[in-house]
Formats: structure tokens, C-alpha cells, sequence
């Protein structure tokens, strides 16, 4: 039935165009009756974003289930690779519908307060995250910023294509600023610490005797003298 009502909306949208199309028009070529409309979907803008509400509770549940040594940025990167997902599930589908949000002003500011609702989600995980740092609020409000405006600037790049190319490399290029930028420096590699290597001959050993509180200048002088007779 949901799949149905999809199918009949967009349908419609592109043979009369989204704002001469109504719920009635929708229901009538589905072959249902308006309650079932509104069962499914609150308005006729929800039934152009079908599977946001479904997406941002994946998102919340995938946020909610990591772990205390989960890297932070790597993990709401990987949050937001939830939403490609969804959009490579059904390429044609995701090209016809950014073709339709270009052409409708009420459909792109409906867009965005989805998107603001995924920004909001990543974060909430951040500042809790941050919870310890005195810049954690504004650390995590941009981060998250900058993690959707990475993901939908590869995400647009694809749909511009007509979902052609691989779209999971673009998003993962864009991503791969913002783990550079935000994410933990990995661990430097250990300095190498030296092992003393055994004398050929135990014999050549040098040991200097100096009277107590001589300065260190006498010491390093008497050493000297004392390899130089050697």
C-alpha cells in the first residue's frame, strides 16, 4: 500500500507537475481511499520523502549502540553513510525525486528541515561525546555541520549525474576532509630505543675515580685523559 501510494504520487507529479497534483488525485490512481493516505504519510510532502523518518531512526539506533572507544568523528561519519545508503537503495527513484525538489521551493525548504533533523541527531552524539571538553558544544555543532555538508555535497554530485558513477567512493572522498580535519592524529609510532651492544673484549673498560663535588668540567676532563693514555 505505502509502495502504491509512492508509486501513483510521483506518477502524478510528473505528468501534471507536484503542485497540481492533490491527495485526492493520489489516493484515486492508487486505488485507495484518503485515510490510507494519511495512515502512511502526515502530508503530501512526506510522500516525496518516504524513507527519511525510517533512515533517521537507523541512525539514532546505529549512534546510540557505539561503544566508549569508538573514535567520534569516524563513528558519525560512518552515521552518515546510513543516508547514502538509502539513496543508492533505489537510484532512479533518488535522481526523480531531486529533480522534483530543484523545481519546487516548498519541497526544498522541506528537505532541509530533514536534513537539520540528521545534523541534529550527530549532534547530540557529539556533545555527549565532548561532554568533558570546554569547547565540546561548539567542537560537536561543527563538526556535525561539517560532516552533512560533506555527505550532501557528494550525494548532489551524484544525483547530478543521474546516480551514474560509484557513489559510495564520492562520499567517502568528501567524508575522508572531515576525518582529516576533525578526526584523532593516530598514535606516533614508538622512537625506537636503542640496545647496548655487548663489548667484543670485556677488558676495555674505563673507569675513572674523582673526588667527590669535583665539577663536571674535571670529570669529563679526567675521562678524556684517561681514554687518550688508553
Amino acid at each position: 500500500m505505502r509502495d502504491a501510494l509512492v508509486a501513483a504520487a510521483f506518477r502524478l507529479f510528473v505528468e501534471r507537475g507536484y503542485e497540481q497534483t492533490t491527495v485526492d488525485d493520489i489516493v484515486t490512481l492508487a486505488g485507495v481511499g484518503r485515510r490510507s493516505f494519511f495512515r502512511y504519510f502526515p502530508s503530501k510532502e512526506d510522500v516525496v520523502f518516504p524513507d527519511h523518518e525510517r533512515c533517521l531512526a537507523d541512525m539514532t539506533a546505529f549512534l546510540a549502540a557505539s561503544t566508549e572507544d569508538a573514535e567520534p568523528v569516524r563513528r558519525v561519519c560512518d552515521a552518515a553513510r546510513l543516508v547514502l545508503q538509502m539513496y543508492a537503495e533505489n537510484p532512479s527513484f533518488s535522481v526523480q525525486r531531486y529533480r522534483l525538489t530543484k523545481k519546487v521551493p516548498g519541497l526544498r525548504a522541506y528537505e532541509l528541515s530533514v536534513v537539520w533533523r540528521y545534523e541534529r541527531a550527530l549532534a547530540e552524539y557529539l556533545r555527549d561525546r565532548f561532554a568533558g571538553r570546554s569547547d565540546g558544544s561548539l567542537r560537536a555543532d561543527v563538526i556535525a555541520s561539517a560532516v552533512v555538508a560533506a555527505h550532501n555535497n557528494a550525494l548532489r554530485s551524484w544525483l547530478r549525474s543521474d546516480g551514474e558513477g560509484d557513489a559510495t567512493a564520492t562520499v567517502d572522498h568528501a567524508l575522508g576532509y572531515v576525518q582529516s580535519a576533525f578526526g584523532a592524529a593516530p598514535a606516533p609510532e614508538p622512537t625506537p630505543v636503542p640496545v647496548p651492544v655487548a663489548e667484543e673484549h670485556p677488558e676495555d673498560v674505563v673507569v675513572v675515580v674523582s673526588r667527590r663535588g669535583a665539577p663536571l668540567w674535571r670529570v669529563v676532563q679526567e675521562i678524556e685523559t684517561t681514554l687518550a693514555r688508553d
